[in-house]
């Protein structure tokens, strides 16, 4: 057998004269079974990785095309009306008192977030979270509200497209019209909300919306999900809250119901009782309602992520908007080891790494030549050439997904 071979009963053949080391295929080896291992992993993520979750996730949202947010806010226009649809059937006629009545409601209603969170649709009123990469400098300003503005105006488009189905299957006849006039019932109080207090009662629903999609970054499971979304849904809509996108189905069915004789009839009111239900009051609605929504979505996404990510994100944030340095340096003066010179060039070492190939790949090569120029200490040399990513975390904080599995599988083998 030749010397240059290695040949076992269960194994493929090993040509030790190829540049491959067994340190590096021990290395990939070990990269493989960490990830398997929080795949495996039972428990949900800490607060702190969800807040990293959030501003990756913001960031793949910040990216996508227009016909794609067009087609996934569609969706969640849809899936949220069919959650407001089953509401009204659930609650139409029912005498289990005024707080069942609304607990009942707002379990059927988590339908609606369910579908997009777990079919997959773009919802603008999760998006809020996005303010998280935003605040960490990973996107624009424009390309938020980009996405913002897209999503809206889809998910408008599908919340009335599920309208016109609704209303020529004749669904709002069903139980003698009742269902109908529960629907008119519920439009009519929502167009009939005076500014401060539909604004106000958006910022409240949004808040426990956005707590439901942050309580989904921790989960690892459909069922944890399902159970991250059902209480917060169920707060929201029980207390009355409102949701810009949701009252995009109830008021527009409202509308159209509004002059129907038999259901005004089983609603028991007068024409001259629902004349808020018009084009001008689903705007007059929908102006407040939405405003609120990105009040209390972002108020959740900047709370988080300053509790969590604004350590390891100060520097970049500085470097980017020099008029943070004075607030910033104040905030963090009592640790001002994340903030000192050499962490703000281990920050953009890693930084460069990401996002340059070349310099990647210089580094994996040549660490010596390519950290030349950076002010940086032997002992952060020395981490960065090998691959120490506890100790790189300990300066910076958690690193991208992408860039931690490359410093464990890249960084850390040995060069022979």
């Amino acid at each position: 057998m030749s010397s240059s071979k290695l040949v076992g009963k269960d194994m493929a053949t090993v040509d030790t004269t190829r540049p491959v080391s067994v340190v590096q295929e021990v290395s990939a080896m070990t990269t493989a079974l960490e990830e398997l291992k929080k795949c495996a992993n039972p428990e949900c993520k800490t607060p702190a990785e969800m807040a990293v979750k959030m501003e990756t996730v913001g960031v793949t949202k910040a990216k996508g095309d227009f016909m794609t947010l067009s087609i996934l806010g569609m969706l969640a226009g849809f899936f949220i009306g069919l959650g407001a649809m089953f509401c009204t059937l659930v609650t139409t006629d029912i005498s289990v008192g005024f707080g069942l009545t609304k607990l009942f409601g707002g379990l059927v209603f988590s339908l609606g977030l369910i579908l997009v969170v777990i079919a997959g649709a773009e919802l603008f009123t999760g998006n809020a979270l996005m303010v998280g990469s935003r605040l960490s400098g990973k996107i624009t300003m424009g390309k938020m509200l980009r996405n913002w503005a897209i999503v809206y105006f889809a998910n408008l488009v599908g919340a009335l497209v599920l309208v016109v189905l609704i209303y020529y299957s004749n669904f709002w006849t069903m139980d003698a019209f009742k269902v109908g006039a529960n629907a008119v019932a519920i439009a009519n109080a929502k167009a009939s909300l005076a500014f401060w207090p539909a604004f106000v009662r958006g910022i409240m629903c949004n808040i426990l919306v956005c707590l439901a999609v942050w309580l989904c970054f921790g989960a690892r499971t459909t069922i944890d999900k399902v159970f991250a979304i059902i209480f917060p849904i169920t707060a929201f809509v029980a207390c009355g809250f409102e949701h810009s996108i949701a009252n995009m189905y109830f008021i527009p069915i409202g509308i159209t119901l509004a002059d129907k004789a038999e259901v005004l009839k089983a609603a028991g009111l007068a024409v001259n009782q629902v004349t808020n239900l018009s084009v001008m009051g689903f705007v007059n609605n929908l102006i407040p309602v939405t405003l609120g929504n990105i009040v209390g979505g972002t108020l959740v996404g900047a709370v988080y992520w300053f509790a969590y990510m604004r350590k390891e994100r100060a520097a970049d944030m500085m470097a980017a908007r020099p008029w943070l340095q004075t607030i910033l340096s104040r905030q963090l003066e009592p640790q001002k080891s994340y903030v000192d010179a050499e962490t703000k060039a281990l920050v953009a070492v890693l930084a460069k790494a990401r996002d340059d190939n070349a310099f990647l790949s210089k580094l994996s090569d040549n660490s010596h030549e390519a950290l030349a120029g950076y002010n940086l200490s032997h002992e952060a040399k020395a981490a960065l050439a090998s691959g120490d990513v506890r100790w790189l975390e300990s300066k910076v904080g958690v690193l991208d997904e992408p860039l931690r599995a490359w410093l464990t599988s890249r960084l850390s083998q040995e060069k022979w």
